[in-house]
């Protein structure tokens, strides 16, 4: 891979409530290489969108209290508002999670893929709807020119959210944030879109991150992949090497909780038994322990550091670090 673009070093966020501090990102660290794709996955309320959110500095009402965000070696949690608009749509772009309240209902379509041109280009506004329709249709939709003049709910699903990528892309930046970018659609605009990423990827060589929790996606899109549980990252690697070989208890969880289509004999899905804990009062020690299968007495009473297992992946857990395979994943 390329240099380094983007290095998340023991980021915390929090959002403050009358019950406590919800510790919804918790030391999380990684880093992204210019041109690759890094996965990130786990159930709803592990920190995936906050710790994306906080990368862009849009975590309010939640605050970054540790770590760093290093942007080409530039620390986004030092930058002002007013740097941080700069270097938002412009060298770091994110496509939001639900396309109709992430575009505005009043404005046209063209208008709103133009602005970032408007903003960061000081172009007027004739030649930003001319840059907005030629990137509506290098994303493939139709008679870009007349669909410019549309508004959002003139739009499918589907081409909403190929005009918030093409919103994204605009500025060519050199990341993009996708947060859940095949939600709500059927499963053909689905592959469509994770096509028109990939192209986006060769063609421009943006570094993306995607959030889902489509684990097949992560698979087909993916060199890495991180996995979060309660605000922590528990395991990363390549995802060749994390998919066949899980080294972290929740990881393997998840694998045996899909249906694969190539089984030799189709069994009942397998879920994950109980709840993700609270971000208030997490338990002491691993805060998987409650619902891992492998657990051991240690992992009640201590908290397990991310620290390498195996030749290429790290995971945060006694069980693995102590050398047991978790098998039939």
């Amino acid at each position: 891979m390329g240099q380094t673009l983007l290095e998340v070093e023991d980021l915390r966020t929090v959002f403050k409530t009358k019950d406590g501090d919800v510790k919804a990102v918790d030391g999380v660290s990684f880093h992204l290489d210019a041109g690759e794709t890094l996965g990130i996955v786990g159930e709803s309320g592990c920190g995936k969108s906050v710790t994306a959110m906080s990368i862009m500095g849009l975590q309010r009402p939640g605050r970054i209290v540790g770590g760093k965000v290093l942007f080409n070696g530039r620390d986004l949690t030092k930058t002002s508002e007013t740097e941080m608009r700069e270097i938002r749509g412009q060298e770091i772009a994110m496509i939001f999670q639900d396309p109709m309240t992430s575009l505005n209902p009043v404005f046209r379509a063209g208008w709103q893929v133009g602005e970032p041109l408007r903003l960061h280009r000081g172009l007027d506004g004739i030649r930003a709807l001319a840059g907005a329709v030629a990137m509506l249709g290098k994303v493939g939709i139709p008679s870009p020119a007349e669909r410019a003049k549309n508004y959002p709910h003139q739009f499918s699903g589907g081409m909403r959210q190929r005009a918030m990528i093409a919103m994204g892309l605009t500025t060519t930046p050199q990341v993009l944030i996708a947060d859940e970018p095949t939600t709500a659609l059927d499963v053909t605009i689905q592959a469509q879109i994770l096509d028109l990423l990939r192209q986006v990827n060769r063609e421009f060589g943006t570094a993306t991150i995607l959030i889902t929790h489509n684990l097949g996606v992560v698979a087909g899109m993916c060199e890495r992949v991180m996995v979060m549980y309660a605000g922590k990252v528990v395991e990363s690697g390549p995802t060749t090497d994390v998919f066949a070989h899980p080294k972290h208890p929740y990881t393997w969880s998840l694998l045996r909780s899909i249906p694969r289509l190539d089984a030799e004999r189709h069994e009942p899905l397998k879920p994950i038994e109980g709840l993700p804990p609270n971000l208030i009062d997490l338990p002491k020690g691993c805060a998987f322990h409650p619902r891992c299968p492998f657990k051991i007495e240690r992992c009640s009473r201590d908290t397990p550091a991310l620290n390498r297992v195996g030749e290429t992946q790290m995971a945060a857990c006694w069980v693995t670090q102590a050398g047991t395979e978790l098998k039939g994943a």
